[in-house]
């Protein structure tokens, strides 16, 4: 079925094309903006280009979570550092972001679930975080009305969430404030080199002279590193989603049942996803990668919902190598629009109102996909790319992006200007796949 996901606030971005720039930054997503915003904030030219709309993909389909909760310890700091510069995002952007810590809870059926969540607990979140371990008479508390028979479950009062159509434009604007300049339907075709350094980025409206290139371009950045001669392990993941119409409904915590998900959003609904059926289409990519994730495989098998349906064939018809003058598939495809599932769709909510009642007279506003760009460890590649010097990446956040993006964004800026990272990067490198 056709999506009809999200958009956010209209932007009026820039016409001209500058002919020079400090930095081009690939992809107008929320970390490419957030990388954009740090960077003029601190005075230093910037460009983004955007093959498409601004946020058009997976940073304005996402479920706009902002949460530590189960975390690897590796990117914990990563996501404590994004909950302090989501708190001062209205300050910086002069807009607001939907921010606000309403807590994420997870709760356990069994005592297989409920172990994972306590071994995160003990190892990693009772001395990094606000996490608590809850019981079933607290969960009753804390999100009346439900009906399921809960083991427990953990829940981080100070998770929040964020809205992503409101933050992705109020970034946007800001950075273009602060002296960005954000160019929409300009694709990146490829890179041009000098003296074995980038020097500027080729696009389909004519060249920008660069001394460094963030490559933000989520999903489509295997593919543009492939025209390279760069492999770039990464899978697609597609993921269903549904809001409902404005209800009164238990809780403002944001909620993930071992089958469901729901949190409040700002038009008064609540956004709910099944969190047991998250669809890995087959594509040629899965046959040439399909030995790197064979731990990710078996950790979420169980979730995973194997389609061969129309992304082998759109993968089979895309170019992966063309010339600098040539319709790039960037060009051909401005928006990855990928059909939501509504079996997947009426099952989550079939499950939400098992366990919440009040969900069963729920209408349904609106169903949306978005296509989640995975990397074989479930962490992004946030570094610079040795072998192309100027060239760093920030891609393949593998659902997590949106959450992190303030931080995720500075680092990325911090790692292409050589500054000193708001965090540690090691869990981030490039050469852990190569």
């Amino acid at each position: 079925m056709i999506s009809q996901p999200p958009a956010i606030d209209p932007i009026e971005t820039s016409t001209a094309m500058p002919k020079a720039t400090e930095v081009v930054v690939i992809g107008g997503g929320i970390i490419g903006l957030t990388a954009a915003l740090t960077l003029a904030e601190r005075g230093i030219p910037v460009t983004v280009v955007e093959k498409g709309r601004l946020a058009g993909e997976q940073s304005s389909r996402n479920l706009g979570w902002v949460r530590k909760t189960n975390r690897a310890a590796l990117d914990l700091p990563l996501s404590i550092a994004a909950d302090r510069l989501w708190a001062e995002m209205p300050q910086r952007t002069g807009r607001d972001v939907g921010f606000r810590q309403s807590g994420i809870m997870f709760t356990a059926r069994t005592e297989a679930e409920l172990s994972l969540y306590s071994q995160w607990y003990e190892n990693v979140g009772r001395e990094n975080t606000d996490a608590r371990m809850v019981s079933a008479k607290e969960i009753a508390s804390l999100v009346p009305g439900g009906r399921e028979n809960w083991l427990g479950g953990i829940y981080t009062a100070s998770d929040a969430c964020a809205e992503p159509t409101m933050a992705a434009s109020a970034i946007a604007n800001a950075a273009i404030a602060k002296g960005a300049v954000i160019l929409e339907n300009c694709a990146a075709r490829a890179l041009s080199t000098s003296g074995g350094k980038v020097s500027g980025v080729v696009t389909e409206h004519g060249e920008i002279a660069c001394q460094q290139v963030i490559l933000a371009s989520g999903l489509w950045s295997r593919r543009f590193l492939g025209n390279m001669g760069i492999d770039f392990p990464m899978l697609p993941l597609s993921v269903s989603v549904l809001r409902t119409a404005p209800m009164t409904g238990p809780t403002d915590i944001a909620v993930g049942g071992p089958n469901f998900s729901f949190r409040k959003d700002y038009t008064g609904g609540y956004t709910i996803m099944h969190r047991a059926a998250l669809v890995a289409p087959i594509t040629l990519d899965s046959l040439l990668l399909g030995t790197k994730y064979v731990s990710s495989l078996k950790a979420f098998w169980k979730a995973m919902r194997l389609e061969l349906g129309s992304e082998l064939w759109n993968d089979i018809r895309t170019p992966r190598k063309w010339r600098n003058d040539a319709v790039t598939p960037f060009e051909a495809t401005r928006t990855k629009n990928p059909d939501y599932n509504p079996k997947i769709n009426a099952e989550a909510m079939q499950n939400v109102a098992a366990a919440w009642p009040v969900f069963s007279g729920a209408s349904i506003a609106m169903n949306w996909a978005g296509m989640m760009d995975m990397t074989p460890d479930s962490l992004p590649v946030i570094d610079n790319v040795d072998s192309v010097p100027g060239l760093s990446l920030a891609t393949g956040f593998s659902g997590h992006g949106f959450g992190c993006s303030p931080a995720a964004g500075q680092l990325a800026a911090e790692i292409a200007t050589g500054v000193k990272p708001i965090v540690d990067p090691s869990p981030y490198r490039w050469n852990r796949f190569t």
